[in-house]
């Protein structure tokens, strides 16, 4: 007698939730993304193989240019960068209106001395794009860029700090930084770098 051959269907997978799926993560990403800021300058730095990541959050960060400029970047937090800012308004003997304190709330880095800092925050967004910095005092009479970290610190101990120095920085520029950091005891810190393949082996 001859087997009887169950009749094959075909399979059909219903892929409606898996559509939903797909598109509320792609939803989900998108918000909850965060787009690096660019620079206040164009830095090149140096190469190396450490592959350890920065911390994402409480971050200062610190630009050297080739010419020997500092740029100070506070942390993200506006509320703690407003207390920052009364900080060293109370140091250099200033005030800052409300205005100001907004606008130092959404700067990309402080670039300018203290005594031009009022100035550069009531202009408009476009005009501190354009705005050609001097930068933020660091030699033997200020060492603005010290009290910078120092006050930041005031804020918040637990804060972090990276440096991203150019490849033609002047040595000098940096070990006065470095000395300066030492001198409020501020011994740990991140140096920004490019991702250099390691040996093989």
């Amino acid at each position: 007698m001859a087997r009887v051959k169950p009749k094959r269907h075909n399979i059909r997978v219903d892929m409606t939730a898996m559509t939903d799926v797909s598109f509320l993560l792609l939803t989900f990403f998108i918000l909850t993304a965060q787009f690096a800021k660019p620079d206040v300058e164009n830095i090149t730095t140096p190469s190396s193989i450490s592959e350890k990541l920065l911390p994402d959050g409480s971050l200062m960060t610190i630009l050297s240019t080739t010419d020997g400029r500092f740029y100070f970047t506070p942390v993200e937090n506006g509320t703690e960068r407003m207390r920052l800012l009364d900080n060293m308004a109370k140091k250099y003997g200033t005030t800052f209106s409300d205005k100001e304190k907004a606008a130092f709330t959404k700067v990309t880095a402080v670039g300018v001395p203290m005594n031009q800092l009022k100035g550069f925050l009531n202009l408009s967004e476009e005009d501190q794009e354009n705005f050609k910095a001097p930068g933020v005092p660091m030699d033997e009479n200020s060492k603005e860029l010290i009290d910078w970290v120092e006050q930041s610190l005031a804020v918040n101990p637990d804060y972090k700090m990276a440096i991203k120095g150019d490849t033609d920085t002047k040595y000098n520029r940096v070990k006065g930084l470095f000395e300066g950091l030492r001198d409020i005891d501020f011994l740990k810190f991140w140096l920004i770098t490019n991702q250099e393949v390691g040996p093989t082996n």
